[in-house]
C-alpha cells in the first residue's frame, strides 16, 4: 500500500492543511513545535477527526469516506490506551476480535504477535503489571496484529524514561521496516525522528514547511524552528558576487559566487570561534562584534549566546571559556571561515 493524502481540517482559529505521501514500507517521521497540528494530522488519518476537506488514498482507493471501524489503520497512542482489565494477550487480540475474529484464533494470533516483541513470557499480566517499554511493545503488537494497510504512532517512546527508550529505539525501527505498509510516526525528538523515518516531515502552524530526508532537512533548514532543532544558526539575506547581506544586520562571505537573491545561510555552532580581542591574521573571512547575553552547559560543551550582527550561538569547551574568562555581558570578536557557512535558495 502506498499513501497520498490531502488533509484539511479547520478548528476556529487553527487550521491543519497538509500533504503527505508514503511509499509501501516507508517510514514517515513528522516533526514541528507543539501546537504545530502532528497530532492533529495522525487522527485525522486514523479517521478519528473528520475531514473539512481534502482525501486519504491507500493505493488509489479512498480512505476517508470509510467508516472508521472499517478501515485497517492500526494506531499506537502516546498513551498507549491498553485496557487496564484486560491481559496483555487479550489487550493485543482485541482488534481481532472487534473485527469479528473468533476467540481462540485472535488468541493464538495474539501470542504470535507478543512472541515477535520478546513479551511470551508476560501474556497473562496486565497493563498495570507492565514496565513501560513492555506496555509500548503490547500497544505495537496490538496495532499490528490486525495487518493494517496504514500503521500510525503518536510519540511512542516520549512516555518512557531516558534509558528505556534508548534500547527500544533500534527495535520500534526493526518492527516498523518489517511492516510491509506506509507508517508515519510523530515525534518531537530529532534523533528519535532520524532513527525511526526514512524521509521526514516538519509541520508549523498548520503547514508543511520542509519535507525530504534527515540529511537533506538537518543540513538545509528552511525555518529557525528546524534550525534550532539540529543544533544551527539559520540567517536570512541576498547573496551577490559571494557576499550575503543578512535581513537582521551584518554581512557574510561565502565561498560559493555563483548565488543569487534571496538565501539561507547555516553555520554551526562549532564552527564559529570566538575572541576577546579583534582576530589577526589567519584564514576566516568573516569577523564581526558581539556581546554575551548567555552562558549554558550541554553536556560536554559550553553553549554561549553572542547578541550581534549577526547573532549566533557558539560551543565551546569549558576550558577555552575559562580561558577567555567569558562571562554575560562581556565584548567579544567573533569568527567563520566562508567555507564553513553552507549557503542555499531560500
Amino acid at each position: 500500500m502506498s499513501l497520498d493524502a490531502h488533509i484539511r481540517v479547520d478548528r476556529g482559529t487553527f487550521t491543519l492543511d497538509a500533504t503527505v505521501q508514503a511509499a509501501p514500507g516507508q517510514v514517515l517521521g513528522v516533526i514541528g513545535p507543539n501546537g504545530a497540528g502532528k497530532t492533529t494530522l495522525l487522527r485525522a488519518l486514523a479517521g478519528l477527526t473528520p475531514l473539512s476537506g481534502g482525501r486519504i488514498e491507500l493505493d488509489g482507493r479512498r480512505l476517508d469516506d470509510v467508516p472508521v471501524e472499517k478501515r485497517r489503520v492500526g494506531v499506537v497512542f502516546q498513551d498507549y490506551l491498553l485496557f487496564p482489565h484486560l491481559s496483555a494477550l487479550d489487550n493485543v487480540a482485541y482488534g481481532l476480535r472487534a473485527r469479528g475474529r473468533r476467540k481462540a484464533a485472535a488468541r493464538d494470533a495474539a501470542r504470535e504477535w507478543l512472541d515477535r516483541v520478546g513479551l511470551s513470557e508476560h501474556a497473562g499480566k496486565r497493563p498495570g503489571q507492565l514496565s513501560g517499554g513492555q506496555a509500548q511493545r503490547v500497544a505495537l503488537a496490538r496495532a499490528l496484529v490486525i495487518e493494517p494497510d496504514l500503521l500510525l504512532l503518536d510519540e511512542p517512546l516520549s512516555a518512557l524514561d531516558a534509558g528505556t527508550r534508548l534500547r527500544l529505539r533500534t527495535d520500534l525501527r526493526t518492527h516498523l521496516t518489517s511492516y510491509g505498509g506506509p507508517s508515519l510516526v510523530i515525534t518531537h525528538d530529532p534523533v528519535e525522528a532520524m532513527i525511526l523515518a526514512d524521509r521526514l516531515v516538519v509541520l508549523e502552524g498548520g503547514r508543511i514547511v520542509q519535507k525530504g530526508t534527515a540529511a537533506e532537512v538537518t543540513r538545509r533548514p528552511a525555518t529557525d524552528y528546524v534550525a534550532r532543532l539540529v543544533g544551527l544558526n539559520l540567517y536570512r539575506g541576498d547573496a551577490a558576487d559571494g557576499r550575503v547581506t543578512l535581513e537582521g544586520g551584518g554581512t557574510f562571505v561565502i565561498s560559493d559566487r555563483a548565488l543569487d537573491g534571496a538565501v539561507h545561510v547555516a553555520v554551526r555552532p562549532s564552527e564559529i570561534a570566538l575572541y576577546r580581542d579583534e582576530p589577526t591574521g589567519g584564514s576566516p573571512r568573516n569577523t564581526w562584534r558581539g556581546q554575551i547575553v548567555g552562558i549554558e552547559a550541554l553536556g560536554d560543551r559550553i553553549r554561549v549566546a553572542v547578541d550581534g550582527e549577526p547573532p549566533a550561538l557558539v560551543d565551546l569547551t569549558p576550558d577555552a571559556v575559562a580561558d577567555l574568562d567569558l562571562t554575560a555581558g562581556a565584548d567579544v570578536w567573533l569568527s567563520a571561515k566562508a567555507s564553513a557557512l553552507t549557503a542555499y535558495g531560500s
